[in-house]
């Protein structure tokens, strides 16, 4: 009886934490529809801080809000948040150039060719829970192909379900190369954004050295390593440095 009521007790609490998240994010939104742009970034923040509450929609909101008030990186880091969550997201893609075209440096971005590139596209076609997701109805479908092929009497049936274990075998192999790969990809690839106003990257991890170039908000940049308080750095254009980590704000945890 006690664990029903302990049950209870915690759907009640999870049922109202979701109602309260609910109402400070419809204020919110009331504040940004009344141009009120600075009050509604603290309703939005305290859902992200408070409640521990992340959404494409609630990132995608900041950074207008933001953009609004002509904050150059905080901008481009929320609707970077939210294309993490919702890459396909139109909406959030033409922001983002928007607020990109108000940064100072134009990166060139050099394509990366190669069979390596070649997989990390394909790994994207779906996230890696999806691609999980895939493998395991897979992993049903070789079953029920074994199945059929092991209780079937005639031989021509039994060639279909045999043919069949062996096309769920490979696309089996297939999703869980792909959900392994994404994963890894996802752990390699660090993406963060330049939150200083100006920032110059050192050939070496320490103060004395020299500079290469200057950097100013609201860069997207891609951390390649860390090193004490230093992180080095990669661009679009593949030249790399060493930066202070205070400089930039990594997009993902």
């Amino acid at each position: 009886m006690k664990k029903i009521v302990y049950i209870i007790i915690l759907l009640s609490n999870l049922l109202f934490a979701q109602e309260e998240v609910k109402k400070q994010f419809d204020l919110a939104n009331e504040l940004y529809r009344k141009e009120n742009y600075a009050e509604a970034i603290k309703k939005y923040e305290n859902i992200l801080t408070k409640n521990k509450v992340e959404s494409a929609e609630l990132y995608f909101n900041l950074g207008n809000c933001y953009y609004k008030l002509g904050e150059i990186a905080p901008s481009i880091y929320n609707f970077e948040k939210s294309l993490l969550l919702n890459p396909d997201d139109e909406s959030v893609k033409t922001n983002l150039s928007f607020a990109q075209k108000t940064a100072i440096d134009d990166i060139k971005v050099i394509p990366s060719v190669g069979f390596s590139n070649f997989v990390y596209k394909v790994t994207l076609w779906f996230h890696y829970d999806i691609w999980a997701w895939i493998s395991i109805s897979l992993s049903v479908l070789f079953l029920i192909s074994f199945l059929g092929y092991y209780f079937s009497s005639t031989t021509m049936i039994k060639r279909i379900f045999f043919l069949g274990m062996f096309v769920c075998l490979g696309l089996l192999l297939f999703s869980i190369t792909s959900a392994f790969l994404q994963k890894r990809f996802t752990k390699i690839i660090r993406p963060a954004i330049i939150f200083e106003e100006v920032v110059n990257v050192k050939s070496e991890p320490k103060n004395s050295s020299e500079n290469v170039f200057t950097l100013h908000e609201g860069t997207k940049v891609y951390v390649k390593e860390t090193l004490d308080n230093w992180k080095r750095i990669e661009l679009t254009d593949k030249t790399e440095g060493w930066i202070k980590k205070e400089a930039i704000k990594e997009l993902k945890d």
